[in-house]
Formats: C-alpha cells, structure tokens, sequence
C-alpha cells in the first residue's frame, strides 16, 4: 500500500500534458509494435543550407586512438562499435550517440558507423540523444565544410522521428534541448515544419524555465549552464545565418543575458559553480567558457538578486557562503532534485570549506539513492529519514515546503515541513554572518532523534576542521565519498552531530 501512496504523491505534481503523453505514447507503441510500424521518411528534396557559425565551447568527451572517453569511463571496441554498449550505465550509452568527441574531420567516419548502424541503436534513437546529437553534427558538417547526402538523408530523417516524439512526457530541459536541436534543423533542411515547432517550443519553455533571477527553474546550477550553452548556441545559429531574419534573436538574447547574471551571482569568486542537487564538474562548459562564449556573441549581462530560484549568496572579506532555502524545483519535474533543504556550502578564502558531496551516478542504485538524500547534504536528518520523499533515482514524492523565511542584513531565518507530516516537526534554521564567522542555529517545535551533517571539502584536514568548527554538544568525525565528477569520488571528513531539540554551530572564518 505504501507505495502506490507514494507514487499517488508523485504524479499528483505532475501536469495534465505529462499524464497525457505518458499515457499517448504507451498505446501508441503497442499499437505500433502490433501492425508492424516503422518509419519511411524521405529524402531530403532539397539542397542542404551551408551555415556560418562562430566557434562554440568544447565538449570533454573524446575520442583518441579508437577509445571513446566520457564521464571519466574509457572503452575501446576493436572492430565493431557497440552503438548499444550499455555496461557503464544508460548516461554512457546517452553520450557515445551524443558524438560530442568528434574532433577531426576524419571523425566523419564514427557518423557512417552509426548511420550504417541505425537500425538496430536503441537508446540513441530516444529523442534527447537525437536532440543533441542533431546539434553536434551540425556544428562538425558546418566547421568541415561537409557536403554528403547520405549524411543528410539520415539526420533529416532522424529529425522527423525526434518531431514525432517530443518529450512532452517529461516537459523541463528535455523540451528545452528538443527545441534548441529543432531550431538547428530547421536552420541547417530550411524547413519550415521544423521551424514552426521550435519556435513553439522555445517561447514558451524558456519563459517558463527560466526564472525571474535568471537560474533555471530544475535548480542546478550543471543543468543551467547546459541551458545558457544551448541558448548560446541558437543566438550563434540566428546571428550568423539570414534565413529567418532574426526573428527570434532580441528574445533569445535577453533570456541569455539573464542567465549570464544568474551563474554570476552563484558561482564562486573561483569560477566554480556549488554541487546543489544534480550537478557535477565536467559536464557543462565553464563559467569562464560560457563568458567568453557570450563576449564573442556581443550578449551582454544583467544581474538581479538571487531570489525565486531560492538561492542566496553571503559574500564577505574572507568568504562566500551559498544557502538554499528554496522549494523543490521544478515542481513537476523533479528529477533532478535532492532531499537538501536548508544546505549550504562555504568556500573561505576562495578554497572549498564546507560542500555539497556532488553526484558520481545516474544509474539506478544505492549510491544514486544515497547521494540524494538528507544524510549527504549539509543539513539536518531526522529519525533517519529525508525531509523531501525521494526514490526510484528521480523520482519526488512528498517534499519539504518553506512555509516561513525572513531575511535581513546577515541573516537568515527559514522553517520547512519536510518532516510534519510523518513526525510533526517543523525545522527552523538560522544563519547568522559576521566577517570573521557563522553562526548556524536549528530548532525544532519538539523533541526527535536528529543529526546535523558538516560535509568538508577533501583538502580539509581534521586539525583545520577543529579550528574552524565550535559546537555545543558531543560530534563524531566520519569519512564520506566526495563526488565532484561522475565516476569519480574522493575521501573525505563528515561530522555528525547528533542532538534533540536545539543546536548552534559556530564557524571561525
């Protein structure tokens, strides 16, 4: 029984368009699969439109010496491709039909591997992959002057397949990255079916998605940046190319500079973005990337308050702080989020003090599962469970609330209700900002079994770790992994702290 409560508080959040494509594409792929569907499409009738672009960010996926390489995993396949290798995980198999590693114009070879190939690929003929695939082939065929009909004939096709299956299920970056990939198509085929829908899509998603301090409305700061490339991307499309007269460039333009604001009030002196929810180094181009990218695009920035995103950044002489005491974004879309309300991270003197443990997995596990919730984030744990209800790797059930925030000159204060209905406890933390320390208390409306987690970066040493740290009650000093990139997880030093009804934590700067 609890699990079909838990899932009724899952889909209660989703909206009707998800609920109905859902339910669309289930019949309609069983009706498919019973009369023996498949896809005839055309050839392209018309000549390829040459297109002009500047150039992009890198990718960190490679391809060297006939080994693939992405999310820090290597895989070498002799004579055969494997377009369906699937032993790292479905993101590795994602990125193999990406093609971001195309480098050299004789990578044009990995494209007719997988066009001869594409009627037995699985996963890479999903409407994401195509998506981003469709975008990177572009880019090569443009820089490399490549004129093939073979080529053509396959990506104009596999963009008819993606416009058959938008991911209206799924709504959020998805749609988004089904959009940006039309508009490249529309542009590189000038077809006008593919325009139309881009153009839909695009409007609407990105007034939605991106919210009115700039962050993107999924709350991640790897996943925004994905985002602002994207957006990037499209301008550079537009700018370049005269087919449509920049219908769509002032629009794009302004959500570009917005986002441009957002990763600069929450990246770090540094340039490092914080870990929050789903995110992880070397996924998404650069800070500084991203602005030398824009710099070239002549977009300028426009800086607001963190503020809808839920976010806010404590700057002082000696260190930045970054708190969350947002909502679970977005609501509907979920995927991406973790039970870690009222986190937060520290870097002092530019280096990393306290952080967020990162995510190294996308595969459904215990690890997926853990590096989600309450216990790996820098925040309070009560009776052992977490204060949003997440499960089945991206999954949100019921979530934590903030039904309470006030805010003034250094200083925080927020209440949330993750754990009131199981337990009856509302959880309220305060954050006090001086120049040379924090204080961090939390309370709640009664007694429990709580423990309160400090993450510390793998560089800091206990000795540093004991300086820094003044509390109030008994500690114990733990390892954890530290995952700052897929695959990759470092050891470091956690303390628990466990208490009933009050704490306060005090931090030396």
């Amino acid at each position: 029984m609890n699990k079909y409560i838990r899932l009724f508080n899952t889909i209660k959040y989703l909206k009707f368009t998800q609920i109905y494509y859902r339910l669309f594409y289930f019949v309609r792929a069983r009706f498919r699969k019973l009369i023996g569907f498949q896809y005839n499409f055309p050839k392209v009738s018309q000549n390829v439109a040459p297109l002009k672009l500047v150039n992009s960010c890198g990718y960190y996926s490679s391809y060297e010496n006939s080994e693939f390489t992405m999310l820090n995993l290597s895989k070498k396949f002799g004579l055969k491709i494997d377009w369906n290798f699937a032993e790292y995980g479905k993101l590795w198999t994602y990125n193999l039909t990406y093609f971001e590693y195309l480098g050299n114009k004789e990578d044009v070879n990995l494209i007719y591997d997988f066009i001869e190939n594409i009627y037995i690929i699985k996963d890479g003929l999903e409407p994401f992959p195509i998506s981003i695939r469709g975008i990177n082939w572009i880019k090569f065929l443009t820089k490399y002057e490549i004129k093939d009909k073979k080529i053509d004939d396959s990506l104009y096709a596999q963009y008819y397949i993606l416009l058959d299956n938008l991911e209206y299920h799924l709504l959020g970056n998805h749609l988004l990255e089904n959009g940006f990939s039309l508009l490249f198509g529309a542009y590189y085929f000038q077809d006008e079916m593919l325009y139309k829908k881009a153009v839909e899509i695009l409007n609407k998603e990105l007034d939605e998605q991106i919210l009115d301090d700039g962050g993107h409305f999924e709350l991640s700061p790897m996943y925004h940046q994905l985002m602002l490339f994207r957006v990037l991307d499209c301008i550079n499309l537009v700018q370049n190319n005269s087919w449509k007269k920049e219908e769509l460039l002032i629009f794009l333009e302004g959500k570009a500079s917005l986002m441009l604001g957002w990763l600069k009030s929450i990246s770090y002196e540094n340039g490092k973005i914080p870990l929050l929810n789903d995110s992880a180094n070397k996924i998404a181009p650069s800070f500084l990337e991203l602005f030398d990218y824009a710099s070239r695009l002549n977009v300028d920035m426009i800086v607001k308050d963190l503020k809808q995103s839920g976010y806010r950044k404590i700057k002082k002489a000696n260190f930045e702080c970054l708190v969350d005491v947002g909502e679970v974004g977005a609501s509907y879309i979920s995927g991406h989020a973790h039970a870690d309300t009222f986190n937060f991270e520290l870097y002092i003197k530019d280096k990393p003090f306290i952080v967020d443990t990162g995510i190294s997995t996308y595969n459904y596990s215990k690890r997926r599962n853990n590096e989600r919730s309450t216990k790996a984030h820098n925040t309070v744990e009560i009776n052992k469970q977490n204060s949003s209800e997440i499960w089945s790797g991206f999954r949100v059930a019921n979530r934590a609330n903030i039904i309470k925030l006030i805010e003034e000159q250094d200083f925080i204060q927020a209440t949330h209700d993750g754990y009131k209905k199981k337990f009856g406890i509302l959880h309220t933390r305060k954050w006090i900002f001086k120049e040379n320390y924090i204080i961090i208390k939390d309370s709640f409306n009664k007694c429990c079994n709580a423990i309160a987690r400090l993450h510390f970066h793998p560089n800091v040493t206990e000795n540093e770790m004991r300086e820094r740290i003044i509390l109030n009650s008994q500690f114990s000093i733990l390892k954890y992994e530290y995952a700052p990139e897929f695959n990759k997880t470092l050891e470091a030093l956690v303390v628990e702290i466990p208490f009933e009804k009050e704490l306060k934590v005090e931090i030396n700067i």
